[in-house]
């Protein structure tokens, strides 16, 4: 219970001193985003940082040599499990990085002011137009030099087995050159989501990072096969992650 309570008073603090920091990022975004999306990284990475101390999670880092150069964008693609998904990936990141989110997120209060800060984009699936739209609006920002994080199964997963992946944001890496890091993340909903009371608990989480693919280098065939494989491939590194916890 302390550790729920400690962590919603960073988060309502954070937020309510960030205020006018939003607004400043939110001016040089207007005419210069890139430089929004990277002064606004050193905040929100202490502000989640913050929010995974007070949950007293130990974070697992391999693969972390996979990881570009804060100057390099990629399209980061794992399996979905809680909202520390976003919070823990964020600060590992070296450069910017947004997330691409459903649309109802904006709806929310307060959170889409700081997902736009990131520079996350939102998707409607529900209408091809608008996702095509999203898709290219996600392109441009990854050729900018933003990072996305993408979560194809489209929700959070408490489930043994994966969930559908829907592929079609996979495009914005094939678009704009950049390559795909494949992620696959154990634990996370069990610091939060599927705890009784949604009380936060201390856990040992694992977050991986495959060596960098880039889409855009294959032919028609190739990408095809590598697409249909990226949840095969997830699945693997979260077999690994089991196998090592049990020991």
């Amino acid at each position: 219970m302390l550790r729920l309570i400690f962590a919603l008073l960073w988060t309502v603090l954070s937020m309510l001193f960030s205020v006018p920091l939003h607004l400043y990022w939110k001016h040089i975004a207007k005419k210069d985003p890139p430089k929004a999306w990277r002064k606004s990284k050193g905040f929100i990475s202490g502000f989640f940082k913050g929010v995974t101390f007070f949950a007293g999670t130990k974070v697992e880092i391999r693969g972390a040599e996979n990881l570009p150069p804060a100057d390099k964008a990629a399209l980061f693609v794992g399996n979905h499990r809680s909202y520390f998904d976003t919070i823990i990936l964020q600060p590992i990141v070296k450069g910017p990085l947004g997330f691409v989110a459903k649309k109802e997120f904006e709806s929310y209060p307060l959170l889409p002011m700081y997902m736009k800060d990131m520079g996350s984009i939102f998707l409607d699936r529900d209408n091809l137009r608008a996702s095509l739209k999203t898709i290219n609006d996600g392109t441009e920002r990854m050729e900018k030099g933003l990072s996305l994080g993408l979560f194809p199964e489209g929700t959070r997963n408490h489930g043994e087995e994966l969930l559908p992946f829907k592929a079609g944001g996979y495009r914005m890496a094939e678009k704009s050159g950049c390559p795909i890091i494949l992620m696959g993340l154990t634990n996370f909903g069990k610091i939060f989501e599927e705890n009784k009371f949604h009380f936060l608990r201390r856990r040992h989480v694992i977050i991986e990072f495959d060596k960098p693919v880039y889409p855009s280098e294959m032919d028609k065939d190739q990408r095809k096969e590598f697409y249909d494989n990226i949840p095969v491939r997830i699945q693997e590194m979260l077999d690994e992650h089991k196998k090592s916890l049990q020991k």
